[in-house]
């Protein structure tokens, strides 16, 4: 594009196409970014589980038995 003015030759050179190779709408750890209403919160240290609460991350909840922060399952 010698002007700008979207004159130029297309589909040359490495930058085109978008967002190939950007992964598939997956987080940072390889998990999902977020992974939705259902499902359980687990206790890292004593394995105990309760329901996921759609709103509340699990990191938010105590553990009912030893108090530790759940993660989720």
């Amino acid at each position: 594009m010698p002007r700008g003015d979207g004159t130029g030759p297309s589909g040359q050179g490495p930058g085109t196409g978008r967002g190939q190779g950007r992964g598939a709408g997956i987080g940072r750890m390889g998990g999902q970014k977020a992974a939705g209403p259902g499902g359980n919160c687990v206790c890292p240290s004593c394995g105990t589980k309760v329901a996921h609460q759609a709103g509340i991350p699990c990191y938010d909840i105590k553990c009912p038995k030893c108090g530790t922060n759940m993660v989720r399952e």
